[in-house]
């Protein structure tokens, strides 16, 4: 069962004890993302997740990853929207020997200028490999324009105009504001001492800001936009979105249910009629994407330019059957049993459960708890996935974006 424990320096741990495993997750959540950036500093807070890595105090980057070698951890960090995590996975008589290498790379970063030069390349690398992976850019492309009324807009990389601007001061400047002690929680699962715990973790933050600056959430009015992006590849990527919920809204559960009967299995409707009866995408799905302040559904199809206008045809008759009919006793029951397992699944993975926890409390402010997810799974009904139905029915509301080697409107297929 999940705890809460607050520190006195104003950070949250939270955590699950698992005493049949030897191993230990350990994750730093930080209230930093794209959400709290602006346009001049875009991408300062996944700048800022690997200048972590490049040198403290007392270690360069190579003892950085030496150390967190000597005990056998596994180790990484990723920014999103709305957080960036830094975590390793270890054996538990370990814990403490890895948790003082990513506090020391928390709190004694250099930040180094050089440093920073040479990183600002491997991350403008990162952006041209997303821009010439079509599936990826284009889901970053869906993302921008469905958001485009809220700050999730905002890709997470920034551009290369906006890493030019990021100099040290910008960072150390944005890296002050946001790593605040109120704003950091340590989650961790496995075998461990919270006593212990506790105790090692109460005076090592001394040095960050005690409290978040109050943020200004700008939203707007949804606009539906298009974005044809054309290249010279052999296939179109197609996206497809609506906004839809939060995660904190009552209908998270349902969204998550009536996507996987929609696109999100190898069984649901789009795979099987879009993919194996007709042939028409050797990638179909759907996805419910969802944030601590709003959420958006997207289907994505990878197809032949000719099967384009067909493609979205079936993708249309498949949102009006949903909407109509709903969804069979027996869809629903698969589903439900699909989500249950994968649950399961996570309880038995110190990492995924870590990673559960502290998403939950960082951006949710809740505990992550597996039998209240099955207990909600469970009460959902066929009016209900009617309901979420309802709300992503409506072609003529969804936002399109296209990588592509042809020339073609979103507007004259989907109204």
């Amino acid at each position: 069962m999940a705890k809460e424990i607050k520190l006195k320096c104003g950070t949250t741990i939270v955590a699950e004890q698992i005493e049949q495993v030897r191993s230990v997750a350990f994750g730093i959540w930080v209230s930093s993302g794209s959400v709290f950036e602006d346009d001049f500093n875009n991408g300062v807070s996944h700048f800022i997740e690997h200048m972590m890595f490049k040198g403290t105090d007392k270690r360069n980057a190579r003892q950085i990853a030496e150390d967190m070698d000597r005990i056998g951890a596994s180790f990484n960090a990723f920014t999103g929207k709305e957080a960036t995590c830094y975590y390793f996975r270890t054996i538990s008589s370990n814990l403490y020997a890895g948790a003082e290498i990513l506090f020391d790379m928390l709190i004694n970063s250099r930040f180094d200028t050089e440093e920073m030069d040479k990183e600002r390349k491997v991350v403008l690398e990162e952006i041209k490999m997303v821009k010439d992976t079509p599936d990826d850019d284009v889901q970053d492309t869906i993302s921008s324009i469905v958001n485009n009324y809220n700050p999730l807009h905002r890709t997470i990389l920034g551009s290369p105009e906006s890493l030019e601007r990021i100099d040290r001061e910008v960072m150390l400047d944005y890296y002050r504001k946001r790593y605040a002690r109120d704003g950091i929680v340590i989650a961790i699962a496995g075998n461990f001492d919270e006593d212990e715990l506790v105790r090692f973790c109460e005076d090592k933050m001394g040095a960050l800001n005690e409290k978040l600056p109050e943020t200004e959430r700008i939203i707007t009015p949804y606009e539906r936009k298009f974005s044809v992006r054309k290249k010279d590849i052999e296939q179109t990527h197609i996206c497809l979105a609506t906004p839809t919920v939060s995660s904190n809204d009552d209908m998270y559960y349902t969204f998550a249910l009536m996507n996987n009967i929609f696109g999100g299995s190898m069984s649901s409707r789009l795979f099987q009629n879009i993919r194996e009866q007709k042939g028409l995408a050797y990638s179909v799905c759907s996805m419910s994407t969802c944030n601590s302040f709003s959420g958006y559904f997207n289907i994505y199809a990878g197809v032949a330019h000719d099967k384009i206008e067909e493609t979205i045809k079936e993708i249309g008759i498949e949102l009006d059957k949903l909407a109509l009919d709903g969804v069979t006793d027996d869809e629903l029951s698969m589903a439900m049993t699909q989500a249950e397992t994968a649950f399961i699944f996570s309880l038995e993975n110190t990492a995924t459960l870590m990673f559960s926890l502290g998403r939950y409390k960082l951006l949710m402010n809740r505990l992550f708890s597996v039998d209240e997810a099955i207990e909600k799974y469970n009460s959902i009904t066929r009016a209900d996935i009617l309901k979420a139905a309802d709300m992503i029915s409506d072609f003529s509301n969804y936002c399109c974006a296209a990588v592509t080697g042809v020339e073609f409107d979103p507007e004259e297929y989907i109204g």
